[in-house]
């Protein structure tokens, strides 16, 4: 799940140009959607598997310090068989795909796992968390993020269940986070070939937790490149939603980890028989990069807000430079109005009897008396904006 690198002007691909009210409605019919697949008062651990899932690939990587085969099986029972047959290695069933309802019925009685268990692995919308079961087994749930050329947080989850020799996990995707994992056991020189199958579950979750890194960077990108755009264009309502969106994102974002950070906590409260003091080693290490993100998360939900601030800002100043100018345009008309409201008075010449008024306008009746006034109304306009010049008004100053 590669982060993308996005820009404000082209925030969807070409293939997909959604507007943002196209957005929203598809952020509140999932949301709908999401709301409608929960099946009130249904009998606790009912098994059902939701429309669109895909169907089961079966993959099984055994291991031990000297010896490494990795194979996709076409039939459970081959690779169950298979699994059965080697007892003195560490495995990895990764299940990716739930639309098989009898085969994960029989995975529950093979790896004798609840049915509750197995409910909250297709009810793929639960908070990260770590159940302890039968023998001091684990049941984790995390949570796999990437930010998405739809400016949006898309998160998948990913369930592991410990055993003696083994680590299963579903996820209902074919493409994840966990190549890193996988490559290291095909290497030589892993420890996870070394280490009990815990140690696998634990690399497994500082993968998904180091893959926070990445989306919360994409998020930083582009956050970067909406201020750049508030500062050096003129931007738009468009912006302010963008920045909104990424916002909610990231609230969004920090939703997810902040139970990532409480389950890693419970398990490092687990006494030693279910969690050896070696392994608490490792998970105050995957402790620290949750904290780590929750931080990043806090800090970009800052600067978002520092976003609105500055949008606002500069709204508002690009406001009163408009403002301003209006004003100066009005301060040069209303002398001028005057003038030509004081000489666009029409009094008689003569009064009735005859006789000259003396004290009417005498520059009525001069020979230049037009371009008399003309002339009075330029040197004003020029002596107005001289003045406005040197008070700083026509300028950035």
């Amino acid at each position: 799940m590669d982060s993308p690198t996005l820009s404000p002007d082209q925030p969807t691909t070409s293939a997909a140009p959604f507007s943002d009210e196209q957005y929203s409605s598809i952020a509140d019919r999932s949301a709908t959607q999401l709301a409608r697949e929960q099946q009130v008062g249904r009998r606790p651990g009912t098994l059902s598997i939701r429309e669109g899932s895909l169907k089961p690939r079966l993959f099984l990587f055994s291991y031990d310090e000297q010896h490494y085969e990795e194979r996709e099986y076409a039939n459970y029972d081959e690779l169950l068989a298979r699994f059965r047959s080697q007892p003195d290695l560490r495995h990895w069933i990764d299940v990716r795909g739930y639309d098989d309802l009898a085969l994960l019925e029989r995975i529950i009685t093979d790896f004798e796992l609840h049915p509750l268990q197995m409910e909250d692995v297709l009810n793929d919308h639960q908070r990260a968390k770590v159940d302890i079961f039968n023998d001091n087994r684990l049941f984790l749930v995390s949570r796999m993020t990437e930010f998405t050329t739809l400016l949006e947080i898309d998160d998948d989850q990913l369930s592991i269940f410990t055993g003696p020799n083994y680590v299963l996990s579903f996820q209902d995707d074919y493409h994840d986070c966990l190549d890193p994992v996988r490559q290291r056991i095909r290497s030589g020189f892993s420890q996870i070939k070394r280490k009990p199958p815990l140690y696998l579950a634990y690399a497994i979750t500082d993968v998904v937790l180091d893959h926070y890194y990445p989306t919360m960077a994409a998020i930083g990108d582009y956050i970067e490149k909406l201020e750049n755009r508030i500062l050096e264009d003129r931007p738009d309502r468009r912006v302010l939603n963008r920045i909104l969106r990424v916002k909610k994102d990231i609230v969004r974002f920090r939703q997810l980890v902040y139970p990532e950070r409480e389950k890693i906590a419970e398990i490092l409260r687990q006494p030693d028989e279910v969690v050896s003091e070696e392994m608490k080693i490792y998970f105050r290490d995957c402790y620290d990069h949750a904290i780590q993100a929750l931080e990043l998360a806090e800090s970009y939900r800052e600067s978002v807000s520092s976003l609105v601030d500055l949008f606002m800002s500069n709204q508002s100043n690009r406001m009163n430079e408009v403002m301003k100018v209006l004003t100066i345009i009005s301060s040069i008309f209303i002398p001028l109005s005057f003038v030509a409201g004081l000489y666009g008075m029409n009094f008689s010449r003569e009064n009735p009897n005859g006789t000259i008024n003396r004290l009417n306008m005498p520059e009525l009746y001069a020979p230049w008396g037009y371009i008399g006034v003309l002339t009075l109304m330029a040197l004003m306009v020029i002596g107005q904006l001289y003045y406005f010049y040197r008070k700083g008004w026509l300028t950035n100053r």
